[in-house]
């Protein structure tokens, strides 16, 4: 028997966390944070990482597990994610992956087989200094000749992505489309994917709110935290929600641009996610309604209580 694991999914601020909580404390669950940015101490703001008030007691997996400056791969993501999985089911409970891009969640769920070779810190950095000085064109017009298939996928905008399919090829020969065509399509688990969405106009709104909420909460002063302790160029400080307010800091926006900038980058990101997920992977999907949501989460549940049994 294949071991059971529950997945949710969906665009940043459509309610992920409350519906991962309401379904560990149901069908006692531990969640495991699919956020490869809710691993670094100290990016608490601008990652919406949950407090220990909202986990209402709830086991919470991969948060503040290293330092910002530490190299942290997909593949170390898939490794620790795996080694949870195992110890969620040892101690008899459900594990609740909440969160993640698609490609991070896709590493887990279906087992993908990395190369020995590991991640290339002084290269990554390397790719992105290249795209703070030149901009990302550059790099983008090079992945479209050596991968014309993946740069199709890769916005020009979206920095890691650029320069992961780019860092692949250049640790092990193979393009991005080549590596993924070599993984497996069957899950080694027995995965229930539930996808959230709602109403982009309503959803857009939600996440200006919630980057309104994170200003008023302290990110300013976070990120400038960040980088008095000397973050500033490492690879964790390219996520969106802190490139911008670093560009603040240093006199290259005003604030009200950079934090339109926040905005607009996460309004872009939540539309890339629900692209990856409605294409490559089997997702139960609901759609969100802000009047109903009570009715909504019942539905959810008692979808999942029928995959449990």
């Amino acid at each position: 028997m294949k071991k059971k694991v529950v997945s949710i999914v969906g665009p940043t601020a459509v309610g992920k966390t409350a519906l991962g909580i309401a379904a560990a404390k149901k069908f006692q669950g531990e969640i495991i944070s699919g956020d490869s940015t809710q691993v670094y101490i100290g990016m608490d703001i601008g990652t919406a990482k949950v407090t220990q008030e909202e986990t209402e007691g709830i086991p919470h997996h991969m948060i503040d597990i290293i330092r910002p400056d530490q190299p942290f791969s997909v593949a170390d993501f898939q490794e620790h994610v795996k080694y949870h999985i195992e110890a969620v089911h040892k101690r008899g409970n459900l594990p609740i992956i909440v969160g993640g891009s698609g490609l991070y969640i896709q590493s887990v769920l279906f087992d993908y087989h990395f190369s020995d070779q590991r991640r290339d810190e002084e290269l990554t950095n390397k790719l992105f200094q290249q795209i703070d000085a030149e901009g990302p064109e550059k790099l983008y017009g090079r992945l479209k000749q050596i991968d014309p298939e993946q740069a199709k996928k890769v916005h020009p905008n979206n920095h890691r992505r650029l320069v992961r399919a780019l860092e692949v090829y250049e640790l092990t020969g193979l393009t991005m489309s080549e590596y993924q065509k070599e993984q497996q399509a069957e899950s080694p688990y027995d995965p229930f994917i539930i996808g959230l969405d709602m109403e982009r106009t309503v959803l857009y709104d939600r996440i200006n709110r919630r980057v309104d909420q994170m200003i008023e909460a302290g990110l300013i002063d976070e990120v400038q935290s960040l980088i008095e302790k000397g973050y500033k160029d490492c690879q964790s400080m390219h996520a969106i929600g802190y490139k911008e307010i670093v560009s603040y800091l240093e006199n290259c926006l005003s604030q009200t641009d950079a934090i339109a900038a926040v905005k607009q980058n996460s309004r872009k990101y939540a539309k890339r996610q629900l692209t990856w997920f409605r294409n490559k992977l089997d997702v139960n999907w609901y759609q969100l309604t802000e009047k109903e949501a009570s009715q909504q989460m019942k539905l959810i549940l008692s979808d999942l209580a029928g995959f449990l049994e």
